[in-house]
């Protein structure tokens, strides 16, 4: 495996993520941010945060899928989230839960970062995850 993630002693714990990831490849994959649309454009889960990271997710998994990778393969995430609040985080965390053993995401995740943001591209998107990965 190219990737290898933990949390060093002394950092922060526990957190629904890793700190840390050690990318070994040669072959780096970045997936765009992709967003709850379906392959025809329709949105899906419109105004449910849940359902919205869970297909964002799906999607991540098929650019992944698409050159060869997966989520083993993540050194990380980044996940925009529109007017973010803490109190949002369980929609959050129960959209990541709903997809984790379809797409093969494991929890905790691979290092990420949530960052609030006022809006995105369409007005029902509430969520964007961006991927990156290493390949042998």
């Amino acid at each position: 495996m190219s990737v290898r993630r933990f949390t060093p002693e002394g950092m922060l714990r526990p957190t629904p993520y890793e700190h840390v990831a050690v990318g070994t490849g040669t072959r780096h994959v970045h997936v765009s941010g992709q967003v709850a649309r379906s392959a025809d454009g329709s949105p899906v889960a419109p105004g449910d945060l849940a359902g919205q990271v869970a297909h964002a997710l799906r999607n991540t998994a098929t650019g992944l899928a698409g050159a060869g990778a997966s989520f083993d393969d993540v050194l990380r995430l980044t996940f925009y989230v529109t007017d973010w609040a803490p109190e949002k985080m369980g929609a959050f965390m129960a959209g990541v839960e709903q997809v984790a053993g379809e797409i093969g995401l494991t929890v905790p995740l691979p290092p990420s970062s949530l960052i609030g943001v006022d809006h995105l591209f369409e007005p029902d998107v509430l969520v964007e995850v961006e991927a990156t990965a290493i390949l042998d």
